[in-house]
């Protein structure tokens, strides 16, 4: 019954249109008077206590990194060296935005901003070249979403906080499958633009490569600076944020000079809004967190999940095709946030590490932003190249398919992830 409530009061406020951050505080209310715990000072206390959290201080200045990324001219910069590096080759504006991508991922964490900047300067010379345009738009958004799986990620410092897992270690271990996802969407690329007459660009030559890479080496030194950081504990997860964001800032208005104070001013205010949404969703979900663990119902998922329980394998298989269901009608931030104090006791029951369930899970609510209905970042891509939403549901899907491909290929093969992760953290 008491399952029922949470999810019933949850989908039901949902259903209504109500917003998400507020539906979990009806959630949070309805279990409260199951229980008979209904009390409005523990209610606001519990809100309180959500966003009170040192780690989560990275949100913002990843977002903010990210703001200053795309409007201070480093994504323009990396666009341009990926360009002179593969844009050649047949297919090549595609190969260029899966490079960009990779490499901005390491910069600022957000797909969403990373998929608005590549589809900002991408895609419209994709179409421009003759590219089929709901399939490059498919392609950009797929390349964008990893973003949350390459550190530094977002996604992993809220699954970290809600999760208690080590953010550092969660940023160590999505190295390999972020990677990993990239080279998966190049061979679907590769597959997919052979069969496209389209003249690629000419090749660029070993002086404009040299100046490319010059131009961008500023912005690839951030990236350098956080993980060597993370691994040698110069400082912690929360802190590189601050010094990404630090950074971000005295390159673009010092270096690059591409952001005044009209520029910096809207930045803050971008970072601010996008950071105060985030927050609000956690300190709401914090209640029915409490409430999770107040009621039990870790105990009784574990009890539903019994015969997997033996075969961790097949329980994670059970998982993910879980949050896949859910990715399709709910954003990233709020699935992380619902989902995990429900998980995360079975996953401990069952002996699996916490760490590597962190990757899978965060890489699952990532490609979650590009299935339909919702789709986060496909919303973005309509957006930026104006273009019909069935049009880029369309195009990414076998982009969609070759992630999940990924995902479970690393669910059968643990391995993959968790022995780079041990080395790396070595």
């Amino acid at each position: 019954m008491t399952v029922f409530i949470f999810l019933g009061s949850l989908l039901g406020a949902m259903a209504l249109g109500i917003p998400i951050a507020y539906a979990l505080l009806v959630c949070g209310v309805a279990l409260m008077w199951h229980l008979d715990l209904f009390d409005a000072q523990i209610l606001a206390q519990n809100v309180i206590n959500g966003a009170d959290s040192f780690p989560l201080l990275a949100v913002p200045f990843f977002m903010l990194a990210g703001e200053i990324m795309n409007v201070g001219g480093l994504s323009r910069r990396i666009v341009k060296l990926a360009m002179t590096l593969v844009g050649h080759v047949r297919g090549g504006l595609g190969y260029v935005a899966i490079l960009a991508a990779v490499m901005m991922a390491a910069l600022s964490g957000s797909a969403v901003a990373d998929t608005a900047a590549l589809a900002a300067l991408l895609l419209p010379m994709m179409a421009a070249a003759g590219h089929d345009k709901a399939r490059a738009g498919g392609l950009i958004a797929s390349a964008g979403i990893i973003a949350p799986i390459i550190p530094p990620s977002i996604g992993f410092v809220i699954f970290g906080v809600a999760a208690n897992v080590s953010i550092g270690k969660l940023f160590l271990a999505g190295i390999v499958p972020g990677l990993l996802m990239g080279l998966a969407i190049a061979i679907t690329w590769w597959w997919c633009a052979r069969r496209e007459n389209v003249s690629p660009p000419p090749k660029a030559s070993s002086a404009e490569r040299l100046q490319a890479l010059r131009d961008s080496t500023w912005a690839l030194v951030l990236p350098v600076i956080v993980l060597v950081g993370l691994k040698f504990g110069v400082f912690t997860p929360t802190e590189a944020a601050v010094v990404a964001a630090v950074y971000a800032l005295f390159v673009s208005t010092v270096v690059y000079r591409e952001m005044g104070w009209k520029e910096t001013r809207e930045v803050f205010i971008a970072a601010a809004r996008t950071t105060a949404v985030i927050m609000f969703l956690v300190a709401a979900a914090m209640v029915s967190a409490w409430l999770i663990t107040v009621a039990d119902i870790p105990s009784q998922m574990i009890g539903l999940l019994q015969p997997f329980m033996d075969s961790p394998t097949l329980l994670l298989v059970a998982i993910m095709l879980l949050v896949m269901a859910v990715g399709t009608a709910m954003d990233m931030t709020p699935t992380i946030l619902i989902m995990t104090p429900v998980l995360m006791p079975v996953v401990k029951a069952a002996g699996i590490d916490p760490v590597y369930f962190g990757v899978l899970f965060i890489m699952n609510n990532a490609i979650g932003l590009i299935t339909p209905p919702v789709g986060t970042v496909l919303n973005v891509v309509a957006g930026v190249g104006k273009m019909k939403m069935d049009a880029v549901t369309r195009g990414v899907l076998p982009f969609m398919v070759a992630q999940f491909t990924v995902m479970f290929l690393l669910v059968a093969f643990p391995s993959i992830v968790t022995v780079p992760a041990r080395w790396l953290a070595s």
